[in-house]
Formats: structure tokens, C-alpha cells, sequence
């Protein structure tokens, strides 16, 4: 089993489902998300992971911002731009302009990658300083920017990026 999971996350291939598996995933994920919003402290590295994994997963890239008060309760997760395999549109404005009319105290910015390898390209860099000074002037935290891939994420805080 192992070596069948190395293989996985060594060469990741897009799965099809059959209508019926599609039906399980998505009561599956219904359930979960039920029980997420049950809990939403997002208080560890795993707990923001897993609902990073469950919520952002796509064929095409999405942008997601997780609005957060000062206890880190979630307050929503936004989807604020879906795009193509390889881009989204990204509007620092949007960003915070969400956040301040839900009166958010710090946000964790969050995309995927379809091609399931993590690793931020020199736009997400950009973009991500372009929102961290724009939070930085309404005195809003940007806790991180996490990006999902294929079973991986690249949180650029951890790399000292923000």
C-alpha cells in the first residue's frame, strides 16, 4: 500500500468518477463541511489543512479567502475568483474590501494548483505581498497563503515569504 501511495504523490493523475462515486464524494464532503462549520475554529496548521484540502480542490484554479475573527473562527470562506488550469484573477481591493464588511480581523489567503505541485509562482509571490500591504494598512493579520496541490501545500509563511 505504500509504495501504490508514493506512486500517487509521485506522479499524480486526475481520477475519474463514475456519477454515482461523484454523488459519494459530494454527500461526503456535504457531511464534513456540516461538521467543519459545527467546529470552525481553525486553531491548528492540520485543521486549516484539512479544510483547505476538502473545500479548494478543483480542475481549475480557485482562490479562496478564510475571513477570520480574533478568536481565528471562521467567519466565511469566500471564493473570490475561479480561473483557468493556470490562472485566476486576483484583486487585493476584493480581498480586503470582503473582509472589512465582515468585519474580519485576519484572513489566510488560499489557491490551488491543478497540476497538483504546490510550489508558488513568482505571480503568487507578487500578489500575496500586493494583499499583505494592504492589510497591513487597514490593520487587517494575513496569517498565511497556502497553496494546494496534489495531496501537498506550500504555506508561504513556513517558506518566509510573508
Amino acid at each position: 500500500m505504500m509504495r501504490h501511495m508514493r506512486k500517487l504523490a509521485i506522479n499524480p493523475q486526475p481520477c475519474q468518477f463514475s456519477a454515482q462515486e461523484r454523488a459519494v464524494v459530494y454527500e461526503a464532503r456535504q457531511i464534513l463541511l456540516r461538521h467543519l462549520n459545527q467546529n470552525p475554529v481553525l486553531s491548528t496548521w492540520q485543521a486549516v489543512l484539512d479544510y483547505c484540502a476538502l473545500t479548494i480542490r478543483s480542475d481549475v484554479e480557485r482562490f479562496h479567502v478564510l475571513y477570520l475573527d480574533r478568536k481565528n473562527r471562521l467567519i466565511s470562506d469566500e471564493c473570490l475568483a475561479i480561473g483557468t488550469v493556470d490562472h485566476a484573477p486576483v484583486y487585493p481591493r476584493e480581498v480586503l474590501r470582503w473582509g472589512l464588511a465582515l468585519n474580519a480581523s485576519a484572513l489566510i489567503i488560499v489557491h490551488n494548483h491543478p497540476s497538483g505541485d504546490p510550489k508558488p509562482s513568482a505571480a503568487d509571490l507578487a500578489m500575496t505581498k500586493e494583499i499583505q500591504k494592504a492589510c497591513a494598512a487597514l490593520g487587517v493579520t494575513l496569517h498565511d497563503h497556502i497553496i494546494t496541490g496534489a495531496g501537498r501545500e506550500t504555506s508561504l509563511r513556513a517558506r518566509g515569504d510573508i
